[in-house]
């Protein structure tokens, strides 16, 4: 293996850590930002900086904000009787992306995995509860979770914790593929496993 001076090296096991970022991946990317001018290497370096300091997540439903409560869940423009549950806070971005769902969200920062030690205490499902118990106005819960074993063990929790208090509880249609991630999905699919979600 080619031996490269100790900052390069470190520069190249950072990036390498990134998801779906493979050692030679990461041997481009390094050599892509030294190639940079330096203002604009700073400023890249600069924004990882400002957003590990600046973002935080939202008081509300868990979504990553620089203001809190995050503008989504601050919009009285929003449909309040409707909360979609998700996995993780990019998959907010895929359902705004597409512009057809107009209610509050709610982001779980994981799902029950029980073989991996993951129980229901683990992500965020408690402030979801709260926020449930707190407000007459909310009708239906949306669980938009991935249609892998995790994502359905924990639609299937919420469903047996959400129902008996009487809110509806839909699941997203199939469409997305079983075993795969939101993140991969078009709009078109999106859609249509939106409007043709089912009761849990």
């Amino acid at each position: 293996m080619q031996k490269y001076s100790e900052p390069l090296s470190r520069l190249i096991s950072e990036l390498a850590k990134l998801p779906g970022i493979g050692t030679r991946s990461a041997q481009r990317l390094a050599f892509h930002i030294l190639s940079l001018g330096d203002e604009e290497a700073f400023s890249l370096a600069d924004s990882i900086v400002t957003a590990k300091k600046e973002l935080k997540y939202c008081s509300v439903c868990g979504n990553f904000t620089d203001v809190d409560p995050c503008i989504i869940c601050s919009n009285g423009a929003r449909d309040q009787s409707v909360i979609c549950v998700v996995g993780s806070p990019k998959d907010v971005v895929f359902f705004e992306r597409m512009k057809e769902y107009k209610g509050l969200y709610h982001v779980l920062h994981g799902n029950i995995d029980i073989i991996n030690g993951i129980g229901p205490e683990d992500i965020n499902l408690k402030s979801l509860f709260v926020r449930l118990q707190k407000s007459d106005a909310v009708k239906e819960v949306i669980v938009a979770t991935n249609p892998n074993i995790e994502g359905e063990a924990t639609a299937m929790y919420l469903a047996r914790a959400i129902k008996p208090t009487g809110i509806k509880v839909t699941r997203i249609a199939s469409g997305v593929p079983i075993g795969g991630d939101l993140e991969y999905t078009d709009d078109a699919t999106l859609i249509k496993a939106m409007e043709g979600r089912r009761e849990i």
